[in-house]
């Protein structure tokens, strides 16, 4: 028979949030029915979490819960303390947070490769003499995906911040993301740039595309211009330039962006003037 566990009440200033926890604390109708629950009826839900040192207690659920008691200045939370092991630890961190709300791919990715590096640590998780099952089925079982879906996210921590944050925002699909996570990071760097300045993300085919270029080690500034001016399928027609040749009348910070934002500018003085020249001729 298990063993019931007790709740226990700790100061707020002995807990630390979970190391490396890739689930972002965002604002927003959920934490706002949480913070009001809190504020009418105290924290009842207990926080799980495991000590680190006699005074320190790392959470492993309930970071929400957490922040918000903060906010609202109380001095202590009740918890369930359990001694876990890290690889434990973790397996129940992500599990306990992938029943939100919205979960950004971007979260998941972390979250998953997180799992699979503790999975692989523990021995008991690789050990399946009875299904004979590999470590990467199991862990995906245990996530309620399939095996190239698990993949598939943990491709994704190899991008750059700034292209992972596009995947998040939805401006660049998962399959093309996985394909741009091949990329080295100096090329995605320079993919960024062709993105900011054309104002367009790849699709799959341009991704695979980029990918191979990047195998044959032949993935420059202007194979990557070259690519993505092809046109995709119901893009409407673009009238664009090769960045060396307008960079040098921008000051050297500008990004491809703010070049675009600066010709815009300067094309509707343009067309003011030629308006006023055309009212005085009449």
């Amino acid at each position: 028979m298990k063993e019931k566990e007790t709740i226990e009440y700790l100061d707020l200033k002995h807990l630390v949030p979970f190391r490396n926890h890739p689930f972002k604390l965002r604002d927003g109708e959920e934490k706002e029915q949480l913070l009001q629950s809190i504020k009418t009826q105290g924290a009842i839900e207990p926080l799980i979490v495991r000590p680190l040192s006699e005074s320190e207690y790392e959470v492993i659920s309930g970071h929400r819960r957490l922040e918000i008691c903060k906010e609202l200045g109380m001095e202590k939370i009740p918890v369930i303390v359990r001694n876990l092991s890290d690889e434990q630890a973790v397996s129940m961190m992500v599990d306990a947070n992938l029943h939100r709300n919205n979960i950004l791919p971007s979260e998941r990715a972390f979250a998953y490769k997180m799992k699979w590096e503790a999975a692989k640590k523990s021995e008991k998780t690789l050990s399946q003499p009875a299904t004979r099952m590999r470590n990467d089925d199991v862990i995906a079982q245990s996530l309620g995906i399939g095996k190239d879906t698990l993949h598939r996210y943990i491709r994704l921590t190899y991008l750059i911040p700034e292209l992972l944050e596009m995947v998040d925002e939805g401006r660049i699909a998962l399959t093309p993301a996985v394909e741009l996570s091949y990329l080295t990071e100096q090329e995605q760097h320079l993919l960024l740039n062709e993105i900011e300045y054309a104002d367009a993300t790849p699709s799959l085919s341009q991704a695979q595309r980029l990918r191979g270029f990047s195998r044959q080690g032949r993935l420059t500034a202007d194979v990557i211009f070259a690519v993505m001016s092809e046109e995709k399928a119901n893009q409407k027609e673009q009238i664009r330039f090769p960045k060396e040749e307008i960079q040098k009348y921008f000051p050297k910070s500008y990004t491809g962006k703010d070049m675009q934002n600066t010709i815009l500018k300067l094309l509707e003085k343009w067309q003011r003037q030629r308006e006023r020249n055309a009212k005085e001729e009449r």
